[in-house]
């Protein structure tokens, strides 16, 4: 267990206890736009070595690639725009590397986005974009997920999107009234909620295993520890790297 003292923002000291990496395989979270440091918090508490993935360099041997929530607009303009980063996600992607999409995430990885043309449609699913409304049809639920935990999972949506349908090879994992709200391939999961903006640690875990990771044996859905700041201390790393490299 590693301890990290850190003063935040607000001039208050925290401590965070890091778990030392469990596996020397890697797992990457697409840095184009979204909540990339949440993520990496997520699994910096698993012992997983994750990383920031913003250049063709960055994927070389990754496990796994999760595609972060955002604005998937912004996101699928980023992907057309830097045309090399989609291509590479699907050849990584041809070779075994495993994807994870929250939220926006989930729709780009979508074959059919209801209204206009999907993105990269690497799983068989139908979804279709801010079904719930604007900012304040944003919510909070809870649900036992058996696939992933035996307990209670804390659930986020913010603007979320539904998966209205499921080809074959994909299996729904959450169903919630008229809608799925995660579902998997081999290959792929989805998540419309966000478990990065909660204390659960047990998506992250499920998408470890995904990507072939051998983990410790640990069944805690929530990490304690976590708060909703605890992801800040990346962006601190973050704008020191950037300061470095600006001097170089």
């Amino acid at each position: 267990m590693v301890v990290l003292n850190m003063v935040l923002g607000d001039n208050k000291p925290r401590v965070f206890l890091l778990k030392k990496p469990v596996s020397t395989a890697v797992i990457g979270v697409l840095d184009l736009q979204g909540g990339v440091f949440e993520h990496l918090d997520h699994l910096q508490r698993l012992g997983i070595t994750g990383i920031r993935v913003k250049e063709l360099a960055d994927f070389v041997n990754l496990a796994g690639l999760i595609i972060p929530g955002g604005e998937s607009t912004c996101l699928s303009r980023l992907l057309h725009i830097y045309g090399e980063i989609r291509e590479i996600i699907i050849q990584q992607f041809q070779r075994g590397m495993k994807i994870w999409g929250t939220c926006a995430g989930a729709i780009l990885l979508a074959r059919s986005v209801v209204g206009e043309l999907s993105h990269l449609g690497l799983i068989d699913i139908e979804i279709e974009r801010n079904t719930f409304g604007s900012q304040l049809g944003s919510f909070t639920s809870e649900a036992v997920i058996p696939s992933v935990s035996s307990q209670p999972v804390p659930l986020t949506f913010i603007r979320a999107p539904k998966i209205t349908r499921v080809g074959k090879g994909v299996d729904v994992l959450l169903r919630m009234e008229d809608y799925i709200a995660a579902a998997e391939s081999p290959d792929v999961l989805v998540t419309v909620f966000h478990p990065e903006l909660t204390g659960c640690v047990a998506f992250h875990r499920y998408f470890a295993h995904k990507c072939g990771l051998e983990l410790p044996d640990d069944t805690t859905a929530i990490d304690p520890t976590w708060n909703n700041k605890s992801w800040t201390r990346f962006t601190r790393i973050a704008y020191r790297t950037r300061q470095m490299r600006s001097r170089c």
